[in-house]
């Protein structure tokens, strides 16, 4: 089981990103859009102009990096003709337990030497991930932007393509206004993950995809505004999460998303827990050991099937919360305590 109720959805937008790969919006309007008010707006303006026109560089290396064109092309070029896996009918009716249906690259268990080898060169990455992009972060947790880079191309991001990736979400971070006043207007008692798969669904009048799809573009150039919004995606659900559960639970009002900061921080102060040290850090480690998440649960796997139909990533993810609502998946994480108790 994975997942408690509004937090770990990054997870699954980050596979859809990882799957379809990497073009970014390197417009100084959207940076410019999340500043705070300043008093010499010009000076700001002029100011990160200047820094996302730096830190583009290092965002058109991992455009450069994470196309999924050539991946694919080179595992049907290598193995096209490998056999995967028998079905049986018993499986079919099953519920498609054990089917080899599913691809994705999974890091699970490493029972023979090659996967021996091949764990221990992810892990291998994984630890130098640790030492770049520590802004701070201790040395024993991973960065989050700096293991989405590794996830994306396969390599290990230097600190500064660390800094630069995490600037743009902290760029593309601002919710619509619309959104958040949907979410203001939802009832308390209404689930989280009920105003969480409605916040996001909202989210598809913003998207890159649907709107470049209405108006035609051609099959190579899907991955692009699949990408450009599931960056968006990830930059906007922890506001998005801190808002309903600030609604739910405390005085509604959400910290604004600081930019020399990194992500889990910024999703504890918004949730109100930055004080508390320990709790960004169980949170830096939650969501990095998330980012690492099989492809086939229920709402992992979701929001690629819906995926698949050529739904935005908007909605696709939201069709992915929905699963992970279920009380057999992430819901089953607070009712799991209850049940215990009764027993």
């Amino acid at each position: 089981m994975r997942g408690p109720s509004i937090f770990p959805t990054a997870l699954a937008t980050q596979q859809q990103a990882r799957a379809m790969a990497a073009s970014l919006r390197l417009g100084s309007s959207a940076l410019r859009s999340s500043l705070r008010t300043s008093t010499n707006a010009h000076v700001n303006s002029v100011a990160f102009n200047g820094l996302r026109c730096y830190s583009s560089k290092s965002l058109v290396r991992l455009q450069a990096s994470a196309s999924p064109v050539l991946n694919a092309n080179q595992t049907t070029r290598d193995y096209g003709s490998k056999v995967v896996g028998e079905v049986t009918l018993d499986q079919v009716y099953g519920g498609a337990r054990g089917i080899k249906s599913l691809v994705w690259e999974h890091l699970i268990i490493c029972r023979s030497r090659n996967a021996r080898s091949s764990c221990q060169k992810r892990q291998v990455a994984r630890n130098r991930c640790q030492r770049v992009g520590t802004v701070q972060l201790p040395r024993t947790h991973a960065h989050i932007a700096g293991l989405f880079w590794l996830l994306l191309t396969g390599e290990v991001p230097s600190e500064q393509q660390v800094r630069d990736l995490s600037a743009e979400w902290a760029a593309r971070s601002d919710v619509p206004k619309f959104v958040e006043e949907l979410i203001d207007r939802c009832p308390s008692d209404l689930h989280p993950m009920a105003q969480f798969s409605i916040a996001v669904t909202a989210l598809e009048h913003e998207s890159s995809f649907a709107k470049a799809y209405a108006k035609g573009i051609k099959k190579t150039e899907y991955w692009q505004h699949t990408f450009e919004d599931s960056m968006d995606l990830i930059a906007k659900l922890p506001t998005i999460a801190a808002r309903i559960y600030r609604n739910v639970y405390k005085d509604g009002k959400v910290p604004a998303i600081q930019k020399d900061k990194d992500y889990a921080w910024n999703l504890s102060n918004q949730l109100g827990y930055s004080d508390n040290k320990d709790f960004v850090e169980l949170m830096r480690l939650y969501l990095t050991i998330h980012t690492d998440h099989e492809g086939g649960n229920v709402s992992a796997h979701t929001t690629h099937l819906v995926g698949s139909a050529l739904s935005s990533p908007m909605l696709s993810l939201a069709a992915g919360l929905n699963g992970l609502a279920g009380p057999l998946h992430g819901l089953y994480v607070t009712i799991s305590p209850r049940m215990t108790a009764q027993c």
